[in-house]
Formats: structure tokens, C-alpha cells, sequence
């Protein structure tokens, strides 16, 4: 089994003049259940999702399982670096820096006031940094009750509702566009599999370093700089790793042709699904609109496995990613990041980020 749950330690807390029985580490029993019980549930909300995270990365499960009197519980999954503790120099994330949406669960749905409890909570404690990178359904949510103490940064994604199965969504969503295309894809030939083996994830990975070479000619950026951010981002092992404890969950989609994959995606599938990351050979996917056959797999898959929403993940400010997810019948949502901070620290990551910009000449969307 991958990572550990540590040793839970349980407190009382008042907040807002009531009283909640806090578990840190949450247990997994609980967790699972209400993983299982809220609607908008992401994999990448998940205790396998967790210990990934800690064993990659020298972090440790920090999850909070908070239970009210009158039965109401809630998870919010949460890592923790090891070297700095769980006091006053704790730096600690749900999630975010490439590991996806994390934020609140809870049987039935997330509401306002659990936002506003376990905001309040993290207030008051004394990590130096605390950041949470809700799922964007739920961005009202998090607006109206995250408090004014947190650093706002704002974000975009699309989601695709499918609601209705996959023919509503095919006839009814996709454009006419998209469905041309997918069926392009099919006749130039492309075929489409589904698999979570060492294999898969190594095609996978053999086509995301052609994407890093193309993205940093396109971004005016080093290669070397983009290859960097790019494997530390996402090293191989964390795709292994992924595969391994999150079983079914864990997808590769493969998109083939001639039986040499021209096309990759990484789709998480539980709850709702999750596309996660793409690579492709451009110069043989694109002609034959390889990714648009491989996103039709995957909805499919995920409206004939219930899923009730299939997540298109980060667009930022890229107008073609954006036109891309919209002719599936995706929407935009935006939403926010939240970061509690003693210190001013994303104020100078973006200052330092924008200077290394201006000196490489960096062109791309953030």
C-alpha cells in the first residue's frame, strides 16, 4: 500500500458558535464514505490520491475529518510537507502546484456553511500556508463563504454535464463540428484503447515529451526550461504511482494509428470524470483529429459508467483550449484558489515568475 495515514489525533473546535469534533489524519473509512456520498466527488479527492501525493513528494496526509453532533461530517483532503511540520512554519495544500482540484466533501454536496466552517478553522490555526484549490462546480460556494482573509487567485475550467447519457450528450452538446471530426478520426483509420499498464503510461509519456519540445517552441521558452518545469511537474514514477493505487480509476486512452500511438490522454474516472493531462504527436494527430476521437471514448465511457460530470480541467487565458473544450458541449466555470499566507509568498512567486518570463521571452498563456 502506498503512503501512510500516520497517527489520527482528534480536537474540539467552536466555529461560529458551533461545536465540531476534528480527526487529523482523517479515517479512511469515513473518507471513503463520503467519497462515495457527494455528487460532485473528484478521484482526485480521493485517500489513493493522497498517498500518492506523499509519496512522491516528502509530504504526509494532513486530511481533516470534521463531524458535527447532529451527524453532519465532512473531508477535506489535505497533504502536509514533512519537514516543516504541523505548527507555525506548516505549509500545507489541497492541492493545486500539478496535482488537480482538492476542497471539501460531503454526504450530499458540499454546502456555504461547510466552506465557512472549515475556512474558519484553517484561520485559525498556525500553518504558514495553506492553499485550496476547490472543484470549480462549487465556486459559488467557495466565493460567498471562503472569508476575506485569503489570497484569491482566479482561475477557469470546463466542464461537460452529462446528464441524459451519452446519446443527449453526442446529438445535444457536442457541435456539429466536433462529431465531424470524430468521425474524420475513425475513417483516417485511428482506434482508440483504454488501458492503466506500465506500457500505457510509457506511450503516454513518450508522447508528452514531444508536447514539451513543441510547447516550449511555441512559448518562445527554452526547451531545457520547459522540459524542467515539465518533469518536475509530472515525472514518470507519478503516473506509475497513480496507476498503481488508484486502479480502474486510473485511464490511459490511446489514441492509434497503424498501431503507433499518435495521442494520449489521462482520464480519472469515479463519481465524475476527470481529464487530467494530453500529449500528442502533432504532425500525425492533428490531420487526423486523433484527440477527438479519444475525448468521445472517454465521454462515452464515463456517461456508461454513471459519471455525472466529465471535468475538462485548467484552461487559464488559452483561447484555443477554450474553442477546443466548448465544441464538446463543455462550460466555462470560473472559480478561485485560496490561499491563506503569513508571509506574502505568492505575491513574490508571481513577481519572480513574470521576471524569468521577460528575460526568456515567454509568449504562451499562463
Amino acid at each position: 500500500m502506498i503512503g501512510s495515514t500516520g497517527m489520527a489525533a482528534t480536537a474540539d473546535i467552536t466555529v461560529a458558535g458551533e461545536r465540531w469534533l476534528v480527526t487529523s489524519p482523517a479515517p479512511r473509512d469515513a473518507w471513503y464514505e463520503l467519497l462515495a456520498d457527494d455528487p460532485r466527488a473528484l478521484v482526485t479527492q480521493s485517500p489513493g490520491w493522497v498517498d500518492c501525493r506523499s509519496e512522491l513528494g516528502g509530504f504526509e496526509d494532513a486530511s481533516r475529518l470534521y463531524e458535527r453532533q447532529d451527524g453532519r461530517r465532512l473531508v477535506l483532503p489535505m497533504v502536509r510537507r514533512k519537514a516543516l511540520g504541523n505548527g507555525r512554519l506548516a505549509a500545507q495544500s489541497s492541492f493545486g502546484e500539478g496535482w488537480g482540484m482538492g476542497g471539501l466533501l460531503a454526504s450530499g454536496g458540499v454546502t456555504r456553511n461547510d466552506v465557512a466552517l472549515i475556512a474558519g478553522d484553517l484561520v485559525a490555526r498556525p500553518a504558514l500556508t495553506t492553499q485550496i484549490r476547490p472543484n470549480p462546480l462549487l465556486a459559488a460556494e467557495w466565493t460567498a463563504a471562503a472569508g476575506s482573509s485569503a489570497r484569491v487567485v482566479p482561475r477557469l475550467a470546463h466542464v461537460l454535464d452529462l446528464a441524459g447519457g451519452f446519446d443527449e450528450v453526442w446529438s445535444g452538446r457536442f457541435t456539429g463540428g466536433a462529431r465531424t471530426n470524430v468521425h474524420k478520426a475513425e475513417k483516417a483509420g485511428v482506434v482508440v484503447e483504454r488501458g492503466s499498464s506500465d506500457d500505457h503510461v510509457a506511450a503516454f509519456y513518450r508522447l508528452l515529451e514531444r508536447s514539451l519540445a513543441r510547447w516550449a517552441g511555441r512559448q518562445h521558452e527554452p526547451r531545457w526550461l520547459t522540459r524542467f518545469r515539465g518533469h518536475r511537474r509530472d515525472p514518470v514514477r507519478k503516473f506509475h504511482l497513480l496507476a498503481q493505487a488508484l486502479g480502474d480509476a486510473f485511464g490511459v486512452w490511446l489514441a492509434l494509428l497503424d498501431g503507433r500511438p499518435v495521442a494520449a490522454a489521462i482520464v480519472l474516472r469515479g463519481t465524475n470524470a476527470h481529464y487530467t493531462r494530453g500529449a500528442m504527436d502533432v504532425e500525425a494527430a492533428g490531420p487526423t483529429r486523433a484527440n477527438y476521437l479519444i475525448h468521445a471514448a472517454a465521454i462515452r465511457d464515463a456517461c456508461e459508467t454513471g459519471c455525472r460530470h466529465y471535468h475538462f480541467g485548467e484552461t487559464g487565458r488559452s483561447t484555443s483550449l477554450a474553442f477546443f473544450k466548448t465544441r464538446f458541449g463543455a462550460e466555462a466555470y470560473p472559480y478561485a484558489e485560496y490561499r491563506l499566507e503569513r508571509l506574502p509568498f505568492t505575491a513574490v512567486d508571481q513577481r519572480l515568475r513574470g521576471m524569468v518570463k521577460r528575460v526568456v521571452g515567454f509568449t504562451g498563456p499562463e
